[in-house]
């Protein structure tokens, strides 16, 4: 008797690393976005305004 296992495929690594890329550049815009030293304020004035983070 032969016994046949079908393992299911997972998750595309593509799809992940996509995911993980996203997550990482959101943290940093709302971290920059929100900080208030002002080297960073400095740093990503244009930005955060472009972006709609009231800053003054």
């Amino acid at each position: 008797m032969n016994t046949q296992v079908k393992t299911q495929a997972r998750v595309n690594t593509s799809t992940a690393q996509i995911v993980f890329a996203a997550l990482i550049g959101l943290t940093i815009m709302i971290v920059a976005g929100h900080l208030q030293a002002a080297t960073l304020h400095d740093a990503a004035h244009d930005t955060r305004h472009a972006t709609g983070f009231p800053c003054h």
